[in-house]
């Protein structure tokens, strides 16, 4: 049984790992996203780098990684013999995942954020609290015009709608909404730093994006 829940979230984290805005980035625009704009390989600064036609595949595709570790991990896991998965290996997976993204062992483990491969794993794991926090984040982006503040604020409420909205079945899953905030304030320590002294930058686009 331990061979089957290492061998998942190793499968998980290998997921997650995937480098979707650099191999995009330089197999189709011979350019490394981190080394231009924030210097982030999320989809936000591939949007800024190389415009829509780039960024929207990177997003679809990190956000699809943390929704297939929460539900094929496990799958697997039962397929090689292992018995039901547990909320543990859920929860195991959903965290291999997301650090697979932040540190991708494909790309000299310099990768995004995680926001993306987040709300994938919101989504696999708590759809309705996910689509609450989704528009906390769209709300606060038009509002506001900073990506940064909608991410931040959506990962805040996000623990909110799962405890108080829609509570899952085990308790046990209820951290993983309080570390998806913790984790989004600790990668976006520096937009926060930014925001404070001005720096942040408001707009999504380049003036001379692609």
């Amino acid at each position: 049984m331990l061979i089957g829940y290492l061998f998942a979230i190793f499968c998980a984290y290998l997921l997650g790992s995937i480098p979707t805005a650099v191999w995009i980035g330089k197999l189709f625009f011979g350019v490394d996203v981190r080394t231009q704009g924030s210097g982030n390989a999320g989809a936000t600064n591939t949007i800024r780098v190389l415009g829509l036609k780039a960024g929207i595949p990177v997003l679809l595709i990190d956000v699809s990684k943390g929704f297939a570790a929460v539900k094929l991990a496990p799958l697997i896991f039962t397929l090689t013999g292992g018995g039901e998965a547990t909320a543990y290996l859920s929860l195991a997976c959903a965290l291999a995942v997301v650090l697979g993204h932040i540190f991708p062992v494909f790309a000299g483990f310099r990768g995004g954020k995680g926001v993306a491969t987040l709300l994938g794993v919101a989504l696999g794991l708590f759809p309705h609290a996910a689509l609450c926090a989704l528009c906390v984040f769209v709300i606060l982006l038009l509002a506001t015009g900073y990506v940064s503040v909608g991410s931040i604020f959506a990962g805040l409420s996000f623990p909110f709608f799962v405890v108080f909205l829609f509570p899952p079945s085990n308790e046990i899953l209820q951290y993983l909404a309080f570390f998806v905030a913790i984790l989004l304030l600790f990668t976006h320590r520096k937009n926060m730093k930014r925001l404070l002294n001005g720096s942040e930058s408001k707009t999504l686009y380049k003036k001379n994006n692609r």
